[in-house]
């Protein structure tokens, strides 16, 4: 698997890419091109572009959470695919996978939306579409971990605005975050996207439905912006057992956070053109 990173808040030094408060990565196995997340704009496609990925070879999309910073690049990407169907080049039908309530509205802080513009039935025109609260095998090695239990007691603890059901208006605890993980000889390489879940309880469902307890790396948003202490407390303490090789903490991880995590594990720089290859 080659795991390269099309969109983050930073991009690596010398390398002339385009960065957004988003995230977006592309994963290449022996069996599919499947694309995680698609950032907040149509950057990771220029993105993607500069480093000769075809997104219009794409078998799989995954997303993580339905949060603007990596659903609202869905709409450029379509737009990609229906430019290249006007000019006779084909294009595919992935498959999209994702949490039933991906597509639910939600709001915070008096933003009328941040969740997906897109409807179910409008991806459906571009997609096959794989909403479940239960794990997906993408490939043989890869997984869509599905709905992550909420099993600690320091992570996800409020909640982050308001969403819409068919019941109503509550409080969202975001229960469509989800994350992936593939299966390395070395151990499990988890790959997130916001971790609202929690990142510790992302490892430790991961842990369960591939059924191995070694962690070869972690890359993606870890959720730890300006984090309750009981929250950093507990992240240090679950990371200083984990004994994972790498850990790339991005996006929505900032500097205080990362500084503290390096006292107990080793953290890797990471920004739009890493690739990494397992």
């Amino acid at each position: 698997m080659q795991l390269t990173v099309l969109m983050d808040n930073n991009t690596i030094i010398d390398r002339y890419l385009l960065g957004e408060p988003g995230l977006s990565f592309h994963i290449a196995t022996k069996q599919k091109n499947i694309l995680f997340d698609a950032g907040y704009s149509d950057a990771f496609i220029h993105n993607a572009s500069r480093m000769g990925i075809d997104l219009l070879k794409l078998d799989s999309i995954v997303l993580s959470h339905s949060h603007m910073d990596h659903s609202w690049g869905l709409a450029p990407l379509f737009r990609l695919f229906t430019e290249a169907m006007i000019e006779g080049l084909g294009t595919p039908k992935p498959e999209f996978t994702a949490h039933p309530d991906v597509f639910l509205s939600r709001t915070v802080d008096g933003l009328p939306e941040i969740g997906s513009f897109l409807t179910e039935a409008s991806v459906a025109n571009f997609c096959s579409m794989q909403l479940s609260k239960t794990p997906v095998r993408t490939t043989d090695r890869l997984v869509f971990l599905g709905e992550i239990p909420r099993s600690n007691n320091f992570e996800n603890l409020a909640p982050m605005g308001k969403i819409r059901t068919s019941d109503g208006i509550a409080d969202c605890y975001i229960q469509d975050d989800s994350a992936m993980a593939y299966r390395t000889d070395e151990g499990l390489v988890i790959i997130t996207g916001c971790s609202h879940a929690g990142i510790c309880n992302i490892i430790e469902h991961a842990r369960e439905i591939c059924g191995e307890e070694r962690i070869k790396d972690v890359i993606g948003g870890f959720h730890l912006l300006n984090p309750p202490e009981e929250q950093m407390e507990g992240t240090l303490e679950y990371f200083s057992r984990l004994n994972a090789e790498r850990v790339f903490a991005c996006h929505c991880t900032d500097l205080k956070s990362k500084i503290k995590l390096s006292a107990v594990t080793n953290i890797c720089e990471v920004g739009v053109g890493l690739k990494l290859d397992y």
